[in-house]
């Protein structure tokens, strides 16, 4: 099957520059200069080896100045991925995902220890996470699959089973880890990335119903101890409120201090305390909100709002199948990140190991996400692209 349009466009790089879609730069920009901000109110200075030295919150080190580092680095992988003709992320997709699935094979083997999970490697100039990678890995692979496959072969038996084997073989690694929330984020997008590309909604009430009668097995076999911990004091936050509940608690405690305004930049006792766990990665968000509170909360989350708005924009604007699958894939993959990361850090669903985009320190979720915006804005440069099987 041939799956093509009526026009080619060859942009030099000053028209691709041009072409950027500036709302979903701008959303990015906004949302990397609130992360390093954050970054610094939590930051601090050791001045153990000082005879006298006032000790405050406030500084470059330990977390601020290493993540502009890594901001510069996401910044020329953004900005060589968008300006890259959209053909060659067709051409490659196949052996982007194989290779991104080679790195979580090497986890298992060589990889770096951390919090009770083995989930890096580390290369020694830096450590990065596999898992974070192969959520773009996926949404390309199976954006090339679907885009080159009549509509029949759709909704075949035999599309079922090479996508569901895309799916299910990261997912299968991810969670030998273990790593549960980046599996379900991985399920998610894997059915979201299915459903859209016509496969029959029978199948997956099925698959729904065979998951329902599973769930028994999946708590007695599937989950760890400190992940069954972790259902059980979502259901019962005031259990072991010293240890188990303890971050959710504090957690809840810095959103409901931060008022309506906010106690003000570098204001924020629960952090400034050390009351709240994680303050630099996956809870971030609630010291972002004792800050600036329900207003800047807002604003945050409205800043995501515009981002996916315009992300479902590109979708509908481009003309090949590829460029709305894959759009479609990277904005699932970004809702999501939102959505489990806030719903998380208020208590909505159990504590798992997801980021804020752009926002939470690290490099491995920054730059792979930034990665997925670089090829977000291919898609729109090269919207009224001719793609056909000639470009596989």
């Amino acid at each position: 099957m041939s799956t093509g349009y009526t026009r080619s466009v060859n942009l030099t790089l000053f028209e691709k520059i041009k072409s950027f879609n500036w709302i979903l730069l701008g959303c990015t920009a906004i949302l990397l200069f609130i992360s390093i901000s954050m970054l610094y109110a939590v930051g601090y200075e050791d001045c153990s080896a000082l005879e006298a030295c006032t000790f405050k919150y406030g500084s470059w080190h330990p977390f601020a100045l290493k993540q502009l580092y890594k901001v510069a680095l996401a910044v020329i992988v953004f900005l060589v991925t968008a300006l890259v003709n959209i053909k060659v992320w067709v051409k490659y997709a196949y052996p982007i995902f194989i290779a991104t699935l080679f790195t979580l094979l090497l986890v298992d083997i060589i990889g770096h220890t951390g919090m009770g999970a083995q989930r890096w490697i580390n290369l020694g100039i830096f450590v990065f996470q596999p898992s974070e990678f192969i959520k773009i890995a996926l949404v390309l692979a199976l954006a090339k699959y679907y885009s080159f496959i009549s509509g029949s072969e759709v909704k075949g038996m035999n599309a079922l089973l090479i996508s569901g084997a895309i799916i299910f073989i990261p997912v299968a690694l991810v969670l030998k880890q273990p790593d549960l929330g980046t599996a379900l984020m991985l399920l998610i997008l894997g059915s979201g990335m299915l459903f859209v590309s016509g496969i029959p909604v029978a199948r997956f009430k099925k698959a729904i119903l065979i998951g329902l009668i599973s769930l028994p097995l999946l708590w007695e076999v599937g989950l760890k101890p400190y992940q069954k911990e972790r259902v059980l004091t979502f259901i019962n936050p005031s259990q072991d409120t010293a240890g188990a509940s303890y971050h959710i608690n504090q957690s809840k405690i810095a959103l409901g201090s931060g008022g309506f305004t906010g106690k003000g930049f570098l204001n924020g006792s629960q952090a400034n305390l050390n009351f709240l766990p994680e303050k630099h990665t996956d809870f971030i968000f609630t010291t972002y909100a004792e800050e600036f509170g329900f207003l800047g909360s807002v604003f945050l989350i409205l800043v995501y709002v515009v981002m996916l708005s315009t992300g479902h924009y590109i979708i509908l604007r481009t003309r090949s199948r590829f460029g709305s699958l894959l759009g479609f894939g990277l904005n699932l993959n970004l809702f999501l990140y939102v959505f489990i990361n806030l719903a998380m850090v208020m208590g909505v669903i159990p504590v798992v190991g997801v980021p804020l985009p752009l926002i939470t320190y690290g490099g491995s979720s920054l730059i792979s996400l930034m990665f997925g915006l670089g090829l977000m804005q291919s898609i729109y440069i090269h919207k009224d692209m001719v793609i056909t099987t000639s470009d596989e």
